[in-house]
């Protein structure tokens, strides 16, 4: 037969090697090593993609960070994920890409480098320029823009780094440029006004990402509007923004309303500037809110904007774009702050006498996410894009050919899909792709101010639209706003990869993401899949959980309750972090952090490391396992529970249930391996016999030769490290770069021996515990004087005597078919027969009986005392049921102890 030593594992390479271990240090040092196997990864390129090599090709693309960003725990947790698909996908022999890079994230970065300039320049990105302020961008991008990719090598993510791109670069921003021309020239993209999320600060349109909703204490003001045709009769309305009354160009009810019917029509007057404007009746007034009377400003509500357009309403703007007010007819209020001319209104219409009163409510108020400040709704002149290959992106995902994990964030993504709006894709920002559109100087001033602008005006020939600008430059002025950072980063799937590549990585296998954006970039990377690159991008998209602290916020820097992973990473080690993190990711449930549970990551990675330091003790050099024959029952059982964990974890990974793989992991190592039978081949140490002391240690480097590379995707580094100071490896070879050989290592038994195997160490390890338990009943537990006698059930019991002892640390294991115990001998009935624990010599007989009358008391009185209680009827009317179930419970409990200790008592006479 095959002669086995670790280099089994690996598929195309010899299995005959000179196999020799290095020694492992008495404590591990995770930096140390974790710095060590990165830069020799990286030296030994492993992480490069061969797109000539003939291998199946395996590609995942990571969600590219914001070029400002820093490392945070769902950066962690994602990218653990990619890391561990893509390690995966290299032990199964694939070519494996997985394609790193950074977003230019528009907003992020213009903020931050605006305030650079305040601070150390005394300047503001306007007076400096345009094509100054861009060159202070790319200098804060080139020194401080590669931050986090740093911290992700950090955690040991095995990208391919010579490959990493940025939503800047060049060749990515003509693609950009392109689609946008060919959208344009479709009629897909149009230019015209429409209300959009405005953010007064950084004065530009927003994305709904971009918007952060947070729960506030609002005031709901209560005033009158005095009815024309009935001088001193009013209207009572509500609103929350008395600031815009200027803008009031209706009232609203709703059409059902009894209350309102007969007003609508008439009109009432508007405070100031004084004017009448008209009642009318709309089903979106809800008549529970407030008065039921809904005051209309187009300018400044969405649902009011809506409404407008529905009855064909005047749009009056009161506010100017940084959030101050622009009504000269009211010049108290002209150029205030918005918030300050809320309390100015407030108090004038109070003068007034129509103020009825204040009121305070909570809801939720949408804040621009980089500025921090309210945003406003806004009527602006935008470009905006209407979705291409709809159909084709949701078909694709409701047919199968895309699968999301969990299918419950289908729904989620085909309510989104039915109903679309079009696209705000532009924004009044510098740093970002510009607008690739050109206006005649002569005309630039119409032409930007003009209400809609569309396929017909680039016929005039006074626009020109192009990747390219004009050739005759200097006659054309270019649109100022940028592009979304969202339309450059729905092309990231493809837009990545020059041709040759595509052929081998395109589509891509999986997407890792967040369901936050699902609307944001996920469907819309697959409608320009299917749009720019005729397939889908991606077959799998995975949404990771939402980390959460110990009250259930999400983390975040504003709540300051995110802890930092490289503080972590110092603490625990990369490995320990990933580790504990996916142990408390299950799939489409959002993760409690809790820092103890990755310590319990670093715990483990000790625990592997100390067991295989156990195993260089016993002898060096990698022992081959000849033959099978000879093996033990637990030798037997562990090494089919090893071929049990391969197809567990083909299964988990098949399901993306990667914290159900971390629990496998865990189980096998940590229960399995360690506390069963690491215990039971201690006995092998410390005989004789060299043959069973080598067959033993055989097993081990079987076990954990294949267990290191099982783990490896989960923690490379340390993986890496004891696979090589084990011999686990030829020389010069990465266990990252190794192919896993799938084969079972117990293909030299037949199923019924390993079935025998698994049932005899069943029953030794069942047994072991059972003497364990009588000994800890007779404070006997730390004694390694206790003698057994047991009354076996079958001939193979003799043979597994000396692992029993050695399990239940017990002196000796009598067989003796026709024992006859004393009277008062503790017993227990076990798989291996009945087994006696004789005392004497053991205990103290006097003692032991004492201490059990004092405790048999103790109990008892517990006993009367619970019983007591739930004998009272106004405890069991008056309680809680839960109340009344725990003393129940524990009455219980009380009366299981007390009858066990009698019997103890009784045996001892």
């Amino acid at each position: 037969m095959t002669r086995l030593i670790a280099g089994w594992l690996y598929k195309g390479k010899t299995s005959r090697y000179e196999a020799t271990m290095s020694e492992l240090p008495k404590a591990y040092e995770p930096q140390a090593v974790e710095k060590q196997w990165y830069e020799a990864w990286t030296a030994n390129k492993c992480f490069q993609a061969d797109e000539n090599s003939s291998k199946e090709g395996y590609s995942i693309v990571i969600p590219p960070p914001n070029v400002t960003g820093i490392l945070h725990i769902g950066h962690v947790l994602n990218n653990s994920i990619q890391d561990i698909l893509a390690r995966r996908a290299r032990q199964q022999g694939k070519e494996v890409l997985w394609l790193p890079g950074t977003d230019h994230a528009g907003i992020a970065t213009q903020t931050k480098v605006e305030k650079k300039v305040r601070d150390e320049e005394g300047t503001t990105r306007r007076e400096l320029g345009r094509e100054e302020f861009l060159k202070r961008v790319w200098d804060w991008k080139d020194e401080h823009g590669g931050i986090i990719i740093q911290q992700l090598k950090r955690l040991g993510c095995s990208c391919d780094w010579d490959r990493e791109r940025f939503t800047m670069d060049d060749d990515y921003s003509a693609q950009v440029s392109k689609v946008f021309v060919d959208l344009f020239n479709e009629g897909l993209i149009y230019r015209g006004k429409r209300m959009v999320n405005w953010c007064p600060k950084s004065l530009t349109a927003l994305s709904d990402e971009e918007v952060i909703m947070k729960p506030k204490v609002s005031k709901l003001y209560f005033m009158k509007y005095e009815l024309v045709d009935a001088p001193g009769e009013f209207l009572e309305i509500s609103t929350t923004r008395p600031e815009t009354l200027m803008g009031d160009i209706a009232v609203a009810v709703n059409p059902d309303d009894e209350r309102f019917k007969k007003f609508v029509g008439r009109k009432v007057r508007r405070p100031f500037p004084a004017a009448e404007i008209e009642i009318i009746a709309d089903d979106h007034v809800d008549v529970e809110f407030g008065t039921g009377c809904l005051k209309i400003t187009p300018a400044h509500d969405k649902a009011d904007f809506e409404i407008g357009e529905r009855h064909n309403l005047e749009i009056i703007d009161v506010l100017h774009a940084d959030g101050t007010i622009n009504c000269p007819e009211v010049p108290e209020l002209d150029g205030l702050d918005r918030f300050q001319a809320r309390r100015k209104a407030a108090a004038m219409l109070e003068e007034m006498g129509l103020l009825i009163k204040v009121e305070e409510y909570e809801n939720n108020v949408g804040f621009s996410e980089r500025a921090d400040v309210v945003i406003e709704p806004r009527i602006s002149m935008q470009w905006f894009l209407k979705y291409p290959a709809v159909k084709e992106a949701t078909d694709a995902v409701n047919n199968g050919d895309i699968t999301f994990r969990p299918k419950r964030w289908e729904s989620t993504y085909n309510n989104w899909m039915g109903n679309l709006q079009d696209w705000c894709i532009s924004r009044q920002l510098w740093w970002g792709h510009q607008i690739p559109v050109w206006y005649r100087k002569e005309k630039s001033f119409e032409l930007r101010e003009k209400e809609s602008l569309d396929m017909n005006d680039l016929k005039s020939g006074d626009i020109y639209v192009g990747v390219e600008p004009p050739t005759d430059g200097s006659e054309w002025e270019r649109d100022e706003d940028v592009m979304d950072t969202w339309f450059s980063s729905w092309l990231w799937p493809f837009a990545t990869m020059d041709e040759s590549t595509k052929k081998k990585f395109y589509p891509t296998a999986d997407l890792v993401t967040g369901p936050d954006i699902i609307f944001f970039w996920v469907a819309r990377m697959i409608m320009a899949g299917y749009r720019f690159a005729d397939q889908l991008p991606f077959k799998n998209v995975f949404f990771t959980s939402i980390v959460r602290d110990d009250k259930g916020r999400k983390m975040s820097k504003q709540l300051g309750n995110s802890p930092d992973p490289l503080d972590l990473m110092d603490k625990f080690g990369a490995d320990g972090l990933r580790f504990g993190l996916m142990r408390i990711a299950p799939t489409g449930t959002d993760i409690k952090f809790d820092e103890d549970t990755i310590s319990e990551g670093r715990n483990f990675a000790n625990k592997l490391y100390n067991a295989c330091r156990f195993r260089q003790i016993q002898g060096a050099g990698v022992i081959a396992l000849d033959s099978f024959d000879k093996l033990d029952s637990h030798h037997i059982d562990i090494l089919a529970k090893l071929d049990k964990l391969d197809v567990n974890l083909d299964a988990a990974y098949d399901n993306y249930r990667f914290n159900d793989v971390t629990g496998q992991l865990y189980e096998f190592f940590w229960t399995e391996y360690c506390d069963k039978f690491l215990e039971a081949i201690k006995f092998d140490f410390r005989s004789d016999d060299e043959s069973a002391k080598a067959r033993t240690l055989a097993v081990i480097d079987t076990v954990l030769a294949r267990y290191l590379a099982h783990l490896h995707p989960l923690m490379p580094h340390i993986t890496e490290e004891l696979s090589a100071k084990m011999g686990y490896l030829p020389a010069g070879q990465f266990l990252m770069t190794s192919t896993t050989d799938k084969t079972p290592v117990l293909t030299g038994l037949s199923a019924e021996k390993v079935e025998e195997g698994q049932q005899i160490a069943a029953s030794l390890y069942e047994t072991a515990g059972r003497l364990r338990n009588l000994k800890s009943e007779y404070n006997l537990a730390s004694s390694k004087d206790v003698k057994f006698v047991v009354k076996p059930i079958a001939d193979w019991v003799g043979g597994e005597c000396d692992t029993l002892a050695t399990l239940a640390g017990a002196k000796e294991i009598q067989l003796q078919a026709d024992y006859d115990p004393p009277q008062g001998t503790p017993a227990a009935v076990t798989t291996f027969g009945e087994v006696y624990m004789p005392l004497d010599g053991l205990i103290d007989m006097d003692a032991e009986k004492s201490r059990l009358d004092k405790e048999i008391a103790k109990i008892t009185k517990e006993v009367e005392k619970a019983g007591k209680k739930l004998s009272n009827p106004n405890f069991i009317e008056r309680a809680k049921p839960e109340v009344v179930d725990v003393e129940r419970a524990r009455l219980a409990e009380w009366e299981g102890k007390l009858e066990q200790l009698r019997s103890m008592r009784g045996a001892l006479a």
